[in-house]
């Protein structure tokens, strides 16, 4: 008996519930925080998929506060993707356009310090969406374009990015990270995950097909950190590690039955999340 119930207690001690570090909310039950980012001072930014605001929860604070307000730009803009690179939050902007069903967005910078927009580079067309970037082992921007099956390259400096790939297996490409210098990408539409080779003058080539050893439906946010790859799988869920070897990748589920989570951003000892279906921001020790 005495047996029993200590394997209880351990049981509930690593478990997801009790090692959770934070769980705050964005405003309200209706935000719909998709992505975040947090910033070096511990700062983190979501923004909302459900209005123009992109968020901001100081480090200790358990309430949201705006930090970006779009709202000038008409009914139904809101923010995707969100990233923190030296001193700039990167945000995806999403705007109706006039008239029609498709969307167009926006890349947009915003110096922490001020909340001053220092970059707005408009993607091509009158349908895209922005979704996600990362930032390269050459510090340039990348930035995935779901709707065209693109992804983007914002030079350091550079006023507007370029088009650095296309090809029909990124149709529906959302998440996208380096680890150890090789570009990560995952499709949410076909719930895949591809790396991107590219040759010694930085052209891209064929995407990869990456196995995975169990299933994850609706990858989104990803984030590299510690040789792993952290996703969030909108379909099942779920916040996952994969350890990649070779061409194959090793799925450990880390939290599961979660209402759409959408965004994952590795901190230090804390591994952030949202969820989208709730309106939370939530966190646990990195694993």
């Amino acid at each position: 008996m005495i047996r029993a119930t200590i394997a209880a207690l351990l049981l509930l001690a690593f478990s997801p519930a009790s090692a959770m570090a934070a769980e705050i909310l964005v405003h309200d039950a209706k935000s719909q925080p998709e992505s975040l980012a947090v910033a070096p001072d511990g700062s983190i930014y979501a923004g909302s998929a459900s209005s123009p605001f992109v968020y901001r929860i100081k480090k200790g604070a358990t309430a949201a506060e705006m930090f970006v307000d779009a709202s000038g730009e008409g009914a139904g803009t809101f923010f995707l993707g969100q990233l923190v690179q030296d001193g700039t939050l990167w945000t995806c902007q999403l705007m109706p356009t006039p008239g029609a069903t498709t969307r167009r967005s926006a890349l947009r910078g915003f110096d922490l310090a001020t909340g001053k927009e220092t970059l707005r580079w408009d993607l091509p067309g009158e349908n895209s969406t922005c979704n996600d970037f990362a930032v390269g082992p050459d510090k340039a921007l990348y930035i995935s374009d779901t709707t065209n099956a693109k992804i983007y390259r914002l030079a350091p400096g550079a006023p507007s990015a370029e088009l650095w790939m296309e090809h029909r297996l990124l149709n529906g490409i959302d998440g996208l990270t380096f680890l150890n210098g090789v570009l990560y990408v995952n499709n949410v539409l076909f719930n895949k995950l591809y790396r991107i080779p590219v040759d010694a003058s930085g052209k891209p080539g064929n995407p990869v097909d990456i196995w995975m050893d169990a299933p994850m439906r609706g990858p989104d946010g990803m984030r590299a950190a510690k040789g792993k790859l952290f996703v969030a799988a909108n379909g099942t869920g779920t916040i996952v590690s994969l350890a990649i070897k070779g061409d194959r990748a090793h799925v450990t589920v880390l939290w599961d039955k979660l209402d759409t989570p959408t965004g994952v951003e590795p901190a230090g000892k804390t591994l952030w999340f949202t969820e989208r279906g709730t309106g939370k921001v939530m966190s646990m020790p990195m694993p």
